[in-house]
């Protein structure tokens, strides 16, 4: 069994997932306390599924942008629980897993994440996949000036914010409410090709893209510097 684990956003998470399909998946909004209740829902869905730590095949962490706080806790969790039951470890962008239901739908993908401050992070993805511009954080008519085709647009960003697209964009948005238990999903898949193709990420190197530097301790500066876990 590989296990996914998302603290990303407020909406949390932790699946399993076999070769073939997630059979656990269990999602909460948390109100930032993310400290105390990852651990019990992680404990709860081993001991449903009659596994141990030291059985899994992978773990899988979402690495954000997201809560500084927030972050530290999923790559915490993530990093004790390889490294517990000496098993390999995948970290994958929480925009990349909110975009990868969409990269086959023929039109180019943003996806917008809350980033605090009334602004969002936004990531671009062509057609077929291809990521080809740099993460921004910025307001959403800052982004949206620079969608000058048809998109689809996603990711916990757009809820409340649909109207204020389309009345932007108008005909050429095509806009997709989140759902957290599809990115947790996505989690699991897109973990589950690296481990087959013998791509797991390096236990002491993995980190949260954090995107915006937290506030606390350093200036307030936009750049895709990484933070110690």
């Amino acid at each position: 069994m590989l296990l996914a684990i998302d603290t990303s956003t407020r909406y949390a998470g932790v699946a399993l997932a076999d070769e073939e399909r997630v059979v656990s998946c269990r999602v909460w909004y948390s109100n930032m306390n993310h400290t105390m209740e990852l651990m019990p829902q992680v404990a709860e869905s081993l001991k449903a599924h009659d596994i141990d730590v030291a059985s899994l095949e992978g773990v899988a962490v979402a690495l954000g942008p997201g809560g500084f706080s927030a972050l530290r806790v999923g790559m915490s969790v993530a990093k004790g629980l390889a490294m517990t039951g000496r098993t390999k470890i995948v970290g994958v962008g929480t925009l990349d897993l909110e975009a990868f239901p969409f990269l086959d739908s023929g039109l180019p993908v943003w996806v917008l994440l809350e980033a605090g401050r009334n602004e969002l992070a936004s990531a671009h993805f062509a057609p077929g996949g291809e990521r080809n511009k740099e993460d921004t954080i910025a307001p959403l008519d800052e982004i949206l000036e620079t969608i000058t085709e048809p998109s689809l647009i996603c990711g916990e960003g757009v809820q409340g914010r649909t109207q204020q697209i389309k009345e932007q964009l108008g005909n050429q948005a095509v806009v997709v409410q989140p759902s957290p238990a599809a990115r947790l999903w996505s989690l699991a898949a897109i973990a589950r090709q690296r481990l087959e193709s013998g791509h797991a990420d390096d236990l002491a190197d993995l980190q949260p893209y954090y995107l915006r530097m937290p506030s606390i301790g350093g200036p307030k500066i936009r750049d895709r510097k990484v933070q110690n876990a």
